[in-house]
């Protein structure tokens, strides 16, 4: 299979997922998230789903519960709109990059200046 194949499935599951958890999940903990990102693997056997909740706001714990419960719900509805025989397995990934960036950002302004540098 190819990594391009795969590549486009990622952007479609990203795109029916979004749509699922807006208007057709019955579960209240998935509610305000933001699908940042997927990725599937070269043999579409699995999606990871890598979110954030929405404006920061939201038990991280309780969503990600949520979202495990929800997955194989959305399961088969993702790979009727793929128009594949076999739907990837949703997995859901809290996506760090944010925080990690902001934990860097954070190192970089707390390092001591050289005497020589200017601001």
């Amino acid at each position: 299979m190819s990594a391009r194949r795969a590549d486009r499935i990622a952007v479609r599951v990203q795109e029916e997922v979004t749509q699922l958890l807006r208007h057709g999940v019955p579960d209240p903990r998935v509610g305000n998230i933001s699908v940042v990102g997927v990725s599937v693997n070269d043999d579409l056997t699995l999606a990871t789903i890598r979110w954030l909740p929405f404006g920061g706001i939201g038990d991280r714990k309780t969503i990600a519960e949520g979202l495990k419960t929800v997955a194989p719900m959305l399961r088969g509805p993702v790979g009727r709109a793929l128009g594949i025989r076999h739907s990837p397995e949703l997995r859901f990934e809290l996506d760090r990059n944010v925080e990690y960036a902001a934990h860097i950002d954070e190192l970089f302004a707390n390092l001591p200046k050289r005497s020589g540098d200017e601001e």
